[in-house]
């Protein structure tokens, strides 16, 4: 079967797809991942087929947009600026997707491109399935991860739920209106849209393990939480020399890294990092990541993109924005997790954590303003040996679980 994957925004809304993407491949389908064109290499590596789209997330993010976005506090305030700036950019992406889909038998689809990838399946008459890596279908349990963890009661939070995808409809609205003109389908509105997949029980993998979040009990049948989607890794990798030697010459030191989320001033943060790992007697990994965050000294060490798989087992815990990959990359590793939410759902995810018992809580970015509150933290993870022990125990849990043979079988199942 020809699967077209369809993902959108930055390296952790791709990665778990590259390894999906070759479980896939694995099982006799033919795979392409479907996204931007700066990911070409990260998805060649995977073995699978690739079709470019447009737009440079990582160059929109250093855009006036993205500093904007930056600059607004709360998570609806980032929300709003999100879907502003998207709202502006998905229109160049669906002449790519409708052309990659045309060569396609079935299309898996992200919650970054859905509504345009569903018109064009409707259009083409093909299957499709979503593919999320957070819960954003709404539910009474918890409000929409990407405002934030701040309960609005139980019959709130699936409001505010549905509200999050009806601003989500809106900044697809009129790229769907066009495709719909050039498919030749009936126009609906966004709302009538949406709801007919719902009725219909359209299916939704959730690649996330039900063991760190589990599946809502009011969810609609069709929405499964399978596992995660770990991203692929050649069977060659290794980590680079210079990181190899730093780890040997000491012991195990602490990874700080904020992936693609960039921060306005990045010396002032990649100064405060050096500080709190000193003053909690830590050596430490910086990942320079999108920010561009760089350290010096004989304790610390600044790299680039490295496999999280092989570097993070060897960590003393892990300091990260709580973006959904990174997350799942800390918990498959059996470490100690200190979150330090940017934006979105690494306020979610970093509440998940502390549940989970692996963290001793969140430092969010916007108060990490002197070296303590992350110097206590990464002192409470790394000598605390009860969070070492439950990071151990979700670690053994992960590996029972398989979430791309969980999409296999269903692409498998006759109707698919």
């Amino acid at each position: 079967m020809r699967v077209a994957l369809m993902t959108a925004g930055s390296h952790g809304d791709v990665a778990p797809f590259t390894g999906l993407g070759h479980g896939l491949a694995r099982a006799g389908h033919d795979v392409t991942v479907v996204t931007h064109e700066s990911f070409a290499g990260l998805v060649g590596r995977a073995g699978l087929g690739f079709h470019g789209l447009p737009v440079d997330p990582r160059a929109e993010l250093r855009s006036e947009h993205g500093r904007r976005l930056l600059s607004s506090r709360s998570g609806p305030g980032k929300l709003a600026w999100v879907l502003a700036m998207a709202r502006r950019l998905v229109g160049d992406m669906a002449q790519g997707m409708l052309e990659a889909a045309r060569a396609s038998d079935v299309l898996l689809l992200s919650g970054s491109v859905a509504p345009m990838g569903h018109a064009i399946a409707e259009g083409l008459g093909l299957p499709s399935r979503g593919m999320c890596l957070q819960p954003l279908a709404p539910t009474r349990d918890f409000p929409p991860p990407v405002v934030g963890t701040r309960s609005c009661g139980r019959a709130g939070n699936r409001w505010a739920g549905r509200a999050v995808n009806a601003a989500l409809d809106l900044v697809f609205a009129e790229a769907v209106r066009a495709l719909e003109g050039e498919l030749g389908v009936r126009h609906r509105r966004s709302r009538a849209r949406r709801r007919a997949r719902e009725r219909q029980d359209w299916p939704v993998h959730h690649g996330f393990s039900p063991s760190v979040q589990p599946r809502p009990a009011d969810w609609r049948p069709g929405l499964t939480v399978d596992g995660y989607w770990w991203p692929y890794d050649p069977p060659t990798a290794e980590l680079p020399r210079d990181v190899r030697d730093f780890l040997d010459a000491g012991p195990a030191p602490v990874f700080v890294g904020l992936g693609s989320p960039t921060v306005p001033d990045p010396e002032r943060v990649s100064g405060l990092i050096v500080r709190a790992l000193r003053t909690a007697g830590l050596r430490g990994v910086v990942q320079s990541g999108w920010s561009g965050l760089r350290v010096e000294g004989d304790d610390v060490l600044t790299i680039g993109e490295v496999p999280h798989s092989l570097l993070f087992p060897r960590m003393a815990a892990v300091v990260h924005h709580a973006g959904a990959g990174t997350t799942a990359a800390g918990l498959r590793a059996g470490v100690p997790a200190v979150p330090m939410p940017v934006w979105f759902d690494g306020a979610f995810w970093a509440a998940r954590l502390a549940t989970l018992g692996v963290s001793p809580g969140p430092v969010p970015l916007r108060r990490f303003t002197t070296p303590d509150v992350l110097a206590a933290a990464l002192t409470a993870a790394t000598t605390d040996p009860a969070y070492r022990r439950q990071a151990t125990a979700v670690a053994a849990r992960l590996r029972g679980e398989d979430g791309t043979e969980r999409v296999r079988a269903a692409l498998d199942r006759p109707g698919s």
